[in-house]
């Protein structure tokens, strides 16, 4: 007997704790200039677009406009990162602590301030009902301190002075925490996390140190959804084998981006599949910016059939935020697979 029709939020809740579901849920993030070009393509209004899209989760984020510096090439995020506005992706700039090592003397970001979750507050009133809301924990943790110190000399940092970037991370976990404790407060869904650990081959650093300087901090930070019974999204790309088993251990429910270039699926889902639901799968490294028509849709099918053999347990969606690179027609061409997995 055939399901009874879900909603989105129901539909994602029950397929990140591999219940049964009505249809696959799906998902397409995007940059924001692409999200601009997808909009004037498919004649859609560009706030109407992730419905357009059969969008089913919404992450919500702190209310910061962010300074601009004067020739406009660098804008710093609340935490006082700057990044180059002229990249459609993230890279930063301007690392503050590059060259202050005294974290006394750095002005930290009020995670209390009355109204840093207004737009979440009242995006949550607004969509909570239908799509299922997340707070976006982007940069949460490693990525955060790098950025802050600059990407190698966090690296240093870790191997020649530990106890520094062991404080450094400590920093960031207190205040992570007071924004976790208040967008549970508002009533999110569910946390998603978004750390890096991996490069195309390998971890960026060996298990141990992973192990010693992350691992026991991440617990702080899934700790609170996990007690409320909640489900833990995590974004970490590249070839982060080696601590799955410790990101599970600690409580982490779906694995994103599952790339197909990196993570092998028939693989995960023999090693992890009723344990770790999936989320991403298809390539925006190659088959979507590279593919035919014929590739994007062999590619939605085998995600789909590789990594949910039960009908379940996966949020087919591209591997990670659709930039220019990607032909609209072939973004046409995979909305219409994921709608066909639903006939």
């Amino acid at each position: 007997m055939a399901l009874t029709a879900l909603t989105r939020k129901e539909r994602m809740r029950k397929a990140l704790f591999y219940e049964p579901i009505d249809r696959v849920p799906t998902q397409i993030n995007y940059t924001a200039a692409f999200g601009q070009s997808m909009a004037a393509f498919f004649d859609v209004p560009l706030e109407q677009l992730p419905h357009y899209l059969g969008n089913h989760m919404m992450r919500v984020d702190i209310s910061h406009d962010g300074r601009v510096s004067d020739d406009g090439n660098v804008r710093f995020d609340w935490w006082g990162v700057g990044f180059d506005t002229r990249e459609e992706g993230y890279f930063a700039a301007i690392s503050p602590l590059a060259e202050a090592q005294d974290l006394d003397l750095y002005h930290w970001p009020d995670p209390h301030a009355p109204d840093l979750l207004r737009d979440a507050e009242e995006t949550i009133a607004a969509k909570g009902e239908e799509y299922f809301i997340v707070p976006n924990l982007g940069f949460a943790l490693f990525e955060r301190a790098w950025s802050l110190r600059g990407f190698e000399q966090f690296f240093i940092d870790m191997a020649t002075d530990p106890a520094y970037a062991g404080s450094l991370l400590d920093r960031i976990t207190e205040i992570q925490l007071v924004l976790i404790h208040r967008y549970l407060d508002l009533g999110v869904d569910g946390g998603y996390f978004g750390d890096d650990y991996g490069a195309q081959k390998n971890l960026l650093f060996s298990p141990r140190m992973w192990r010693a300087l992350i691992q026991p901090r991440l617990v702080r930070l899934f700790s609170p959804f996990k007690d409320r019974g909640l489900p833990i999204i995590m974004h970490s790309d590249g070839q982060i084998q080696q601590i799955l088993p410790d990101l599970l251990e600690i409580g982490l429910t779906t694995l994103n981006p599952v790339q197909p270039e990196v993570l092998d699926h028939v693989w995960l889902q023999e090693q992890y599949g009723g344990r770790l639901s999936f989320y991403g799968g298809i390539s925006t490294q190659t088959v979507l910016p590279y593919g035919t028509a014929d590739e994007v849709k062999t590619a939605v099918s085998q995600v789909a059939h590789t990594l949910t053999p039960e009908g379940t347990g996966l949020v087919i969606a591209p591997s990670h935020r659709m930039m220019s690179d990607i032909p609209l027609q072939n973004v046409a061409v995979m909305l219409e697979a994921f709608r066909q997995l639903g006939n």
